[in-house]
């Protein structure tokens, strides 16, 4: 992977924050997964009479994950649970991978390295639960959240500052982006479409 050597100013900022491992590992990834409740939401399940009723997801989180998809690399939701939910809001962000009901993950992880035809090291994954464990073992970039449990921290490569639902996601997402020179893009496409503006 071709990478620039100097770095935009924003991405200089959110690298000099991570470990040179972190960061070279965050370099190689072609395919990141997320685990939904307690990463993309806040983990709260909220109920009506009639079973499941709403999850509540950040725009922020969501425009990250768009950025990822329009950097070329592949994005997939990973969970558990299952819903008409999640489905809806992935396909608002255009996002195509979505498992739900997947209780192996490390598996689903395998399959869709094999797929895409990446070795591990090229995948990431971030989640917050038992239920990820072994996934987050298995990848090359293991991310996760601050109120995860600690035997999930201590897997993990790196650990956004945000709790999941409030822009854990999106961290994450410039982390990778900045890590691999594909950041300061869109920093330029802002920058042109502003200049248009003025004049």
């Amino acid at each position: 992977m071709n990478l620039p050597t100097i770095a935009h100013p924003v991405e200089a900022l959110i690298l000099a924050k991570l470990s040179p491992s972190v960061i070279e590992r965050a370099r190689q990834v072609r395919i990141m997964a997320f685990d939904v409740d307690g990463v993309l939401t806040d983990g709260k399940l909220w109920y009506g009479e009639n079973g499941e009723l709403m999850k509540c997801f950040n725009s922020l989180d969501g425009h990250g994950l768009r950025l990822m998809s329009e950097s070329g690399i592949t994005v997939a939701l990973i969970t558990g649970r299952e819903g008409p939910i999640l489905a809806r809001r992935a396909a608002e962000l255009g996002i195509a991978i979505v498992h739900q009901g997947i209780r192996d993950k490390s598996q689903a992880i395998s399959a869709l390295a094999q797929e895409h035809g990446c070795s591990l090291s090229e995948v990431g994954y971030m989640g917050d639960d038992i239920i990820d464990l072994s996934a987050l073992q298995r990848v090359g970039f293991a991310a996760s959240v601050p109120n995860a449990p600690a035997y999930i921290s201590q897997v993990a490569h790196w650990t956004s500052s945000k709790p999941g639902g409030s822009g854990a996601v999106r961290e994450c997402c410039d982390v990778i982006l900045a890590a691999q020179g594909r950041l300061s893009v869109f920093f330029t496409q802002s920058a042109k479409l502003m200049s248009g503006v003025i004049q």
